[in-house]
């Protein structure tokens, strides 16, 4: 009973800890510049004062990195996971030939540091003409992320029992109809896991986005806020604004699947 209670107040304590920035970070986003220099950062606002959010997001266009952040993001995100799916069905339940060294390179891709790739990406991106488009981040963030993918699922489907797929052969379905309708469908669980990393990993990535998206209409969120720092007239309530805005969306996006992450982290477990 002792050990119950201490585990529960040392998390009542990190999540205390976690949350205090936070909260700090929109207080101060909600207060009068005046306000902030007289009473400190970690005092309550006088009234709520938005003129630092609204200054913040018509300076930046907001919106407009706002849209880049999502449309890349959530393009990353499907797009890693069905490339992710059929490369795993191939190696894990097809067990192709030279399964154990393609998943060898897919381990050593997935411990690339992003500097040793900016380069050859760089001149790729040239050569092809896609150099500062969000096409360019979406490919290269969906081959970044199914090297993960793949890894993973692939070692799931590889004990993926052999006898529903032979009973489904049986039946009449063929391998691209069990794929859909049998294995997707039980992996349903790990495969929207993948789906929230990858779309919360490539939202917060800015080193490749900072290099390859060079133009202000192209630009995501990070690289927008990262951009800023440097801006001498931005006060403190608007870093704290563009803080705030940054980092909501995501939140906002793992508050409203997180009943779908803890349920499919559960049934991993289980299974």
């Amino acid at each position: 009973m002792i050990r119950k209670y201490s585990v529960l107040i040392s998390l009542a304590v990190l999540a205390v800890v976690m949350l205090v920035p936070f909260a700090v970070v929109t207080l101060n986003a909600v207060r009068s510049p005046e306000d902030y220099s007289a009473n400190g950062p970690l005092s309550l606002p006088d009234g709520l004062h938005f003129d630092g959010i609204v200054e913040f997001w018509n300076r930046v266009d907001f919106g407009g990195k706002l849209w880049n952040s999502l449309l890349i993001s959530g393009s990353v995100a499907v797009l890693a996971v069905v490339l992710s799916v059929l490369n795993a069905y191939a190696l894990g339940v097809g067990r192709v030939r030279g399964r154990v060294w393609i998943m060898v390179v897919f381990l050593v891709a997935n411990t690339l540091p992003q500097e040793a790739l900016v380069y050859p990406l760089y001149y790729l991106a040239k050569e092809a003409g896609l150099y500062d488009t969000r096409l360019s981040m979406i490919i290269i963030f969906t081959v970044i992320q199914s090297a993960f993918g793949t890894y993973l699922l692939a070692s799931v489907l590889g004990r993926f029992p052999h006898e529903i797929l032979e009973a489904a052969a049986i039946d009449g379905a063929g391998k691209w109809r069990a794929l859909w309708r049998i294995v997707v469908p039980v992996s349903r669980p790990t495969l929207s896991v993948l789906l929230i990393f990858f779309f919360i990993w490539t939202w917060n990535e800015f080193f490749l986005p900072l290099i390859f998206l060079i133009s202000n209409e192209n630009q995501t969120v990070p690289v927008a806020l990262g951009v800023l720092q440097g801006d001498k007239m931005m006060d403190a309530t608007m870093s704290s604004a563009s803080a705030l805005l940054g980092v909501l969306p995501a939140v906002v996006f793992f508050l409203i699947f997180q009943r779908t992450l803890t349920r499919g982290v559960t049934v991993g477990a289980i299974k």
